[in-house]
């Protein structure tokens, strides 16, 4: 997959997002801080979502019409969507027959979901994926989430969920993607989960989310499925 960091043909749009995502302007922060900073400033830059670009209709349609079956086939009755970010498009997700609880580690957003959307079967907890203990689901659900964290979170939040009795983790990885690099916790890049320093096996399931963000700069964008208990 093309860097849009490292490729020059993308001008631009390369200079553009480098600016936006390398996290810079994080450092010294505690993930709490950045992530609220995030959310109160509309850093992400999208009128439709807090939760930025990935979280709107053209971009989740896909995942709103694939992931259910995914989910009756991997047998998913309790499900917690971490971060589940302003709830935008999950809102809209087929999850009849599963327990689903949304967490994340901004406050204000949790408030306003328990009073908007909670009900029999979906709730939402203020939770910390690199501090705080993660109970055992079917399947931890982590879209757009670890592409923020720098390495070293990203290995404390793997460890919280391989030690937390969970069957299934689901994540955002790019498989296109020829390197990992590492960034402080608030910015975003690229991932793929099978390669180095987190040499993941093949995934159990693989869902393309056939993005278009960047005029399919990302087009490699899916959402793989990994057993956390074999």
């Amino acid at each position: 997959m093309m860097n849009p960091v490292s490729d020059h043909r993308q001008g631009p749009i390369r200079d553009h997002l480098y600016t936006y995502a390398d996290g810079k302007e994080f450092e010294g922060k505690t993930p709490e801080e950045v992530f609220t900073q995030i959310y109160q400033g509309n850093l992400w830059e999208n009128s439709q979502s807090v939760s930025g670009h990935g979280s709107t209709p053209e971009q989740t349609a896909e995942i709103l019409r694939l992931l259910p079956g995914m989910l009756r086939r991997l047998g998913v009755k309790t499900l917690i969507d971490v971060p589940c970010g302003d709830f935008n498009w999950m809102q809209h997700l087929d999850l009849s027959g599963i327990a689903y609880t949304g967490a994340d580690i901004v406050g204000e957003l949790i408030e306003s979901h328990r009073l908007k959307y909670a009900r029999e079967g979906v709730q939402f907890e203020h939770f910390n994926l690199l501090r705080d203990t993660l109970g055992a689901y079917d399947l931890v659900f982590c879209r757009d989430c670890l592409v923020h964290f720098s390495i070293g979170d990203i290995h404390r939040a793997l460890d919280n969920i391989r030690t937390s009795g969970s069957r299934y983790l689901m994540t955002t990885t790019f498989t296109g993607q020829t390197e990992n690099r590492d960034i402080p916790t608030g910015g975003w890049r690229p991932l793929n989960f099978q390669l180095p320093p987190f040499n993941f096996p093949e995934p159990v399931m693989l869902l393309n989310e056939k993005c278009t963000e960047w005029d399919g700069l990302f087009g490699d964008k899916s959402l793989g499925v990994w057993r956390v208990d074999a």
